[in-house]
């Protein structure tokens, strides 16, 4: 399917911060919404592109982890992170009801409200990143401390 791109929270987040990013669209289908997929559609350097995973723990607390589309988030590393004893990823069925977002369109910029946000630390070797902008086929191309900045989140070693 294709997009077309209006204003999306994400986008306007980082307007109202003056952050500078750029909007890459491409072709989706409910297939294949994952994050390795997406990169391919776009061209883009599965490296460079960054997935958003949202987890709950054991006490109902909400954590964004945002990470390469070609890697895993450990899980031991997961649960040190969010000092929780257990940790897993939120039901589908419960994604769009907490963040806003659905699947294949979950960015970790404009959510229904703050949760503690983790960018892996590899970011930091990329010039710039690609997050999901909201809705599926958007992907916007920004530069990973303007990312950390804009979703308030943290670098951290989780994969």
């Amino acid at each position: 399917m294709s997009i077309t791109t209006k204003k999306t929270n994400a986008m306007r987040i980082l307007e109202s911060l003056a952050i500078e990013y750029e909007v890459v669209t491409y072709e989706w289908d409910e297939e294949h919404l994952d994050a390795v997929h997406a990169s391919q559609a776009a061209g883009i350097n599965p490296q460079q592109v960054f997935k958003t995973i949202v987890m709950q723990n054991s006490d109902n607390e909400v954590f964004v982890f945002c990470l390469p589309a070609d890697f895993s988030i450990s899980m031991k590393k997961a649960r040190e992170l969010t000092h929780s004893k257990d940790i897993d990823l939120i039901k589908m069925d419960r994604l769009q009801n907490t963040t806003g977002y659905i699947r294949g369109g979950c960015s970790p910029l404009g959510m229904k409200k703050h949760f503690p946000t983790f960018l892996e630390e590899l970011a930091q070797l990329e010039e710039y990143i690609y997050v999901s902008g909201g809705q599926r086929g958007l992907q916007l191309k920004i530069k990973p401390d303007d990312l950390l900045k804009a979703s308030e989140a943290v670098f951290a070693d989780f994969t």
